[in-house]
């Protein structure tokens, strides 16, 4: 089936739900710039099939299912950096019935001929940047990308980067603190797409690759840069580790060029992140030890089945600040960690994790601390 008949739009939007992502009082499937994304692209894709109509960035399924209920339009593809996005969007689908999309990897196939783009703004700019250039590079000639946001997450410089792709940019009016940035007319003189870019980092021997939607991008955010700083009193006699939340891939690298015995498994929910690490990991020669796998949390890692695990965990889900993502990943650190196995974390210090790491770890001892950072390593006691 295409879509469900017994649902409109607005019947979608009222019962969307985040699961299996963090849901909280604070945390919302559906916003208002979705809806405005939706109404400003109604009459395009009324005149359009599904099979021209790209998603990028949805956050739980709202604009893909709104528009697949509203048009009826089935064969829409969907981009979403989040693992727990896009099965949100697919449970959503399934919960409702719905059928129509289908998930892919921000590539040249996502937007192949695509006449009608939807697309959350991403909060990096590097992450717009590579998105506009992929669809200016790929898509019908004719594309219109409507690319909505919260107006306090956007700036002008969203519209200098569309700029940079496209031949027509237009901010549309502002509804609920929402505005819509239309770009139309892919640029002939167009900047040539960038990513993944590559950074040499001379003081610790090492090239890290990113994607635009990579934190920290080529760089090394001050976390990691802590928690590296310990790297060589992790124990040597480690066989298996885990850089859980693996980023571009720094931590795992490094580890594993420390201890040639060491195999380390690298995971992270964002797309960027595991297309980022993967990239660095094959820059730096380390793609016979270092595995790279897109996973909520440690999802594809055994119980009790590693010796190490590295952690600089997020305290952010979206804009909204909340220790859910930390706690879930220390439950998941838990889980994999043999007994007598050390989870190092590095975390912001006035979150004050120590009694949660001793609690749902073990026994937790500081290892430094700065009024920005600590660093801690948790024994995982024996099961009872």
């Amino acid at each position: 089936m295409d879509t469900a008949p017994e649902h409109d739009e607005n019947d979608v939007l009222a019962t969307l739900r985040r699961y299996p992502d963090i849901e909280a009082p604070n945390l919302h499937a559906v916003d208002a710039s979705d809806r405005l994304i939706l109404d400003e692209a109604a009459p395009a894709l009324a005149e359009g099939t599904g099979e021209g109509v790209v998603v990028i960035g949805d956050h739980h399924g709202a604009l893909t299912l709104g528009a697949i209920a509203r048009h009826r339009l089935p064969g829409v593809r969907t981009h979403q950096d989040r693992l727990l996005g896009e099965r949100a969007l697919h449970a959503n689908a399934e919960r409702l019935g719905i059928d129509g999309c289908t998930s892919h990897g921000l590539t040249p196939e996502l937007v192949t001929g695509a006449r009608v783009v939807l697309l959350q703004l991403p909060r990096s700019l590097d992450a717009l940047d590579e998105i506009a250039g992929l669809i200016a590079e790929n898509a019908d000639p004719e594309v219109v990308v409507y690319a909505g946001g919260r107006v306090k997450h956007m700036t002008p410089a969203m519209n200098d980067i569309l700029g940079r792709y496209f031949a027509t940019v237009q901010a549309h009016l502002a509804r609920q603190k929402s505005r819509v940035l239309m770009a139309s007319g892919p640029n002939a003189e167009r900047t040539k797409p960038r990513w993944p870019e590559r950074r040499e980092h001379p003081d610790l021997g090492i090239t890290v690759c990113a994607h635009g939607g990579a934190f920290a991008g080529t760089g090394i955010d001050i976390g990691t840069r802590v928690l590296l700083q310990h790297l060589d009193a992790i124990p040597t006699d480690v066989t298996s580790a885990v850089d859980l939340g693996c980023g571009t891939g720094v931590l795992a690298v490094l580890l594993a060029r420390a201890n040639e015995n060491l195999t380390v498994t690298a995971t992270d929910e964002s797309a960027a992140a595991v297309a980022s690490a993967t990239a660095t990991v094959a820059a730096n020669g380390l793609e016979n030890r270092v595995v790279v796998v897109r996973a909520d949390g440690a999802e594809t890692v055994p119980d009790a089945s590693t010796d190490v695990v590295l952690l600089n965990p997020p305290f952010h889900v979206g804009a909204a600040v909340h220790d859910g993502v930390a706690r879930t990943l220390f439950a998941e650190a838990a889980r994999i960690l043999t007994p007598g196995g050390e989870l190092w974390a590095v975390w912001n210090s006035h979150l004050r994790y120590r009694p949660t790491l001793e609690r749902v770890v073990g026994p937790t001892r500081q290892v430094s601390r700065d009024p920005k950072f600590t660093v801690t390593v948790s024994t995982r006691t024996a099961q009872p």
